[in-house]
């Protein structure tokens, strides 16, 4: 029998993976829910809409939940589930004293189940309501592709390692999100100490706020002169010098950028409109990594717990 020239064997190889990439992505839909709880997404906007009138961070808070999940085994709404160091994802470095807003997802699912009880997956209302907050803040929308289920275990160690924190260096984030098959997204979580990079004026404003004598609740900020909106004011502000993170500022400033990401931080500080739909493509992107579908993982009555 003829063996297969390298060419041959590794195109039949990228059919064969292609096909198989199609066949999970092909099982989230828009239209998921259409049959039955064909009111989920008035439901879950009810609700982003008030936890939103009452706190208007909270828009940005339920968004990094969104990708807080999808980092760590996919978009499974593992990250919700309680516990303890060592079972919950709550307690990894990147989260604890942290990601916030479980209350508000709990809140949701809580109206989700009285209008279709055992239906609709946590993992999902995540991704809906992350795509509601940014709406409601101002920035752009999408349809929300479909259909996730549910995790049945927490993964604290892969939160631990596949989260990128304010002090990983410019190349190691993008090689984090390049492993979970995305480019480049803003980092949000915060970082101790001035950094070196920063307007002068920006780091004595951050330390009148933030003194060593404080109790370490203090907040700030991330998008200076733009707090609540989602908006290019975060980019406008790394031209500027007033990234409130280190890992914020390095998109700009950092040698690693040149090649990088520089010339994205000034395309998107002059243009709203490039960089909506770049994240829009990006957020779709993240929203389909590695999903449960079909009959792997669960539809949680209690986001909280599995059943």
């Amino acid at each position: 029998m003829r063996k297969p020239c390298n060419f041959t064997l590794y195109y039949s190889l990228f059919v064969t993976f292609m096909i198989m990439f199609v066949v999970v992505n092909s099982q989230l839909t828009t239209d998921f829910y259409a049959k039955t709880c064909p009111s989920v997404l008035k439901v879950v906007r009810k609700e982003v809409q008030n936890a939103i009138k009452n706190e208007m961070r909270m828009a940005a808070s339920l968004l990094r939940l969104h990708f807080h999940d999808c980092f760590v085994n996919g978009c499974d709404g593992s990250l919700l589930l309680d516990g303890n160091s060592t079972t919950s994802e709550k307690f990894a470095a990147g989260n604890i004293n942290s990601a916030r807003g479980f209350e508000v997802i709990d809140n949701i699912k809580k109206a989700v189940e009285d209008a279709c009880s055992g239906v609709v997956s946590c993992a999902d209302i995540l991704a809906i309501a992350a795509r509601d907050s940014v709406l409601l803040s101002g920035g752009p929308t999408w349809k929300v592709r479909l259909g996730r289920r549910d995790g049945l275990i927490g993964n604290v160690s892969g939160a631990n390692s596949g989260l990128p924190a304010p002090f990983h260096s410019l190349n190691t984030i993008i090689s984090m999100f390049q492993v979970v098959g995305l480019n480049v997204t803003d980092v949000v979580s915060l970082s101790g100490g001035p950094d070196t990079t920063l307007d002068t004026t920006l780091v004595t404003e951050l330390q009148n706020l933030c003194p060593s004598t404080s109790d370490g609740n203090n907040t700030a900020p991330l998008d200076r002169n733009s707090t609540d909106l989602f908006d290019n004011h975060y980019f406008k502000n790394l031209l500027n010098q007033r990234g409130l993170l280190e890992s914020d500022q390095i998109l700009y400033s950092s040698n690693d950028a040149i090649a990088t990401t520089k010339t994205l931080v000034e395309t998107y500080s002059n243009s709203s409109s490039a960089f909506f739909s770049d994240f829009v493509n990006s957020m779709i992107k993240m929203g389909n990594i590695s999903p449960l579908t079909g009959s792997n993982g669960e539809i949680r009555k209690n986001c909280k717990v599995i059943n």
